[in-house]
């Protein structure tokens, strides 16, 4: 008998704890905000909604409508009145943000960046690639391929984004070592396909002897493989190298074509998922650790159908 009532104490203890920390997981809320709304980070959400689920809290998916740094502010400013547990974002514009951040944090908001960070915010920590070695790398491709000389063009997303500036940098350290690479422009296109398609096809114009086009941002990709499809630029297919961020179905079509030589392929689905695992654990007082590289693969048309995110 007193072996029974031990057990049945026990289970009662346990149930009891089990059931404190589902209160406790149904108490915390997750806001996760990305860049804007672009497939890149459909994939991002994806991660992050199956950690939400796994983990029992509550989730929010508030996409800005555009990628001025105002609109972020704001959108942290509403999620700091509604009183969200944490926040985890990717800076269109880091300076912007760093107020708004420190305001979440001072009001008990746990907040990180992933894929595009601020770094000067204070935020705990941050979780994507480690974008200047990506742009190391995404160099040194470009600089194999064309034998080491060329001219090329630089099509970033946001100018002000400090991921797509820090693969840019990291491009320019790996063309250092090959003098006759000239870089002959650098254009925005604020991650818009359309205005993408127009600065490249301005590019091609004006440079009828370009060697290769660098797509920093996920635009980058499938506008230049749209460009090189037109009748008016055929005769430019093989013979400008391409290279491309992130596999989106167009980039990846680009590379089945002949359109693009290479693509940098990050891990968004592992982003999302890490962004919200981590920002639980320093809810429920785990200490955060340092920045997070969820790395980065050369994907080309010998490795396509085998690579992993």
């Amino acid at each position: 008998m007193k072996t029974f009532i031990k057990t049945a104490r026990a289970a009662m203890i346990t149930m009891a704890m089990l059931a404190g920390t589902a209160a406790v997981a149904q108490d915390i809320t997750i806001a996760v905000i990305p860049k804007v709304a672009v497939p890149f980070f459909d994939d991002c959400n994806t991660g992050a909604q199956a950690a939400a689920e796994a983990l029992g809290v509550g989730y929010q998916w508030v996409v800005p409508q555009n990628t001025q740094g105002a609109t972020q502010v704001k959108i942290m400013e509403d999620l700091i009145a509604r009183q969200v547990s944490g926040i985890a974002i990717s800076v269109n514009e880091p300076k912007s943000v760093e107020g708004v951040i420190k305001q979440a944090m001072d009001a008990g908001i746990k907040v990180v960046t992933f894929d595009s960070d601020s770094a000067n915010s204070g935020r705990s920590l941050y979780i994507g690639t480690i974008n200047k070695q990506a742009g190391v790398t995404m160099g040194n491709s470009m600089a194999e391929k064309l034998g080491g000389k060329g001219k090329v063009a630089i099509i970033t997303g946001q100018l002000g984004a400090s991921n797509l500036n820090e693969r840019i940098d990291g491009v320019k350290e790996a063309l250092a070592a090959f003098p006759d690479i000239e870089i002959v422009a650098t254009e925005g296109t604020e991650d818009d396909l359309a205005k993408a398609v127009s600065v490249t096809e301005a590019i091609l114009r004006g440079n009828p002897d370009l060697a290769g086009i660098f797509g920093m941002s996920q635009v980058g990709g499938p506008a230049v493989a749209k460009v090189l499809a037109q009748q008016e630029f055929a005769d430019r297919k093989g013979a400008v190298a391409v290279f491309a961020f992130d596999d989106l179905p167009d980039t990846i079509q680009g590379v089945k074509d002949g359109y693009i030589n290479g693509i940098m392929v990050q891990r968004p689905v592992t982003m999302g998922k890490l962004a919200v695992e981590q920002l639980v654990s320093q809810i429920k007082g785990e200490a955060a650790g340092g920045d997070i590289d969820t790395g980065v693969t050369v994907v080309n048309a010998d490795n396509l159908g085998s690579y992993t995110k």
